[in-house]
């Protein structure tokens, strides 16, 4: 990378640290509201798509251990200064998929969230709504594996939560065996992805689902939907709702509501 690519690297890191950390302390509050519906104290979580750390941190207020999985290279050196001498967290420098091998990352120097592996992502962020002026500008290969894999290195987590631009039921698809509880980033710019994730979801368990939008962290349905309704609920959503999350749970009753 440039010089002049990693400046924009830092600025952009610096900018998601300020909009995810810092600007708005409410939103960390909402976020151990939702997330102790789905964890206790000592459980296990695996983080996808960690990338500032705004979910490890509330993990880890809730007294969880966290594996953080981030591939992008300037997220990992501020994920590494924060984390690398906590012993509740286990930083893994990975993409994961449904196989292990390599991902090429198309970096969004500006805005680190929206990296992305799927071309289709890109593609079906060209000229909509509320993705105007994002940019793909660099690229890096980055090692990918599997949540079985690491299952097999650090356990079998209580909750998993992903959010990796378009390649959500691609880490579904590398889960073989069921965990209590989980969520998976959908957008109106993929809905396929969504409702591919919920079909993954079904066939490992006889899981439930709710939801959250946007940055809320609220679950909006009051009840627990099976997947035929939340997909029908995905399917009505306006464009303008952009995204959010989809949450499973595997019995619903052990959870707080």
């Amino acid at each position: 990378m440039s010089a002049t690519a990693a400046l924009r690297a830092a600025a952009g890191v610096a900018r998601s640290v300020w909009i995810y950390r810092v600007r708005d302390p409410a939103r960390r509050r909402r976020m151990a509201v939702l997330y102790a519906r789905f964890v206790r104290p000592g459980d296990l979580v695996f983080d996808v798509g960690s990338h500032v750390g705004d979910r490890v941190d509330a993990f880890l207020r809730l007294g969880c251990r966290v594996v953080a999985v981030e591939p992008q290279p300037a997220v990992l050196a501020l994920l590494r200064t924060l984390y690398a001498r906590r012993r509740e967290v286990a930083i893994e420098p990975v993409a994961l998929g449904d196989l292990e091998g390599e991902l090429e990352l198309h970096l969004n120097l500006p805005n680190p969230t929206v990296a992305t592996g799927s071309t289709a992502f890109i593609a079906s962020a060209e000229g909509a709504p509320g993705w105007e002026g994002q940019r793909w500008s660099a690229r890096t290969v980055v090692p990918l594996t599997t949540l079985d894999a690491l299952v097999v290195r650090h356990g079998r987590p209580a909750f998993v939560k992903i959010d990796v631009e378009g390649l959500e039921d691609r880490v579904l698809a590398g889960l073989s065996a069921p965990v209590p509880a989980l969520s998976f980033e959908f957008t109106t710019i993929q809905r396929d992805v969504a409702l591919a994730g919920l079909r993954r979801c079904a066939a490992l368990g006889a899981y439930r689902f709710d939801a959250t939008l946007g940055e809320g962290h609220a679950l909006v349905h009051g009840r627990w939907l099976d997947a035929d309704e939340m997909a029908d609920w995905l399917a009505s959503l306006p464009a303008e709702a952009n995204s959010g999350d989809v949450h499973a749970v595997l019995d619903p009753s052990s959870l707080a509501r």
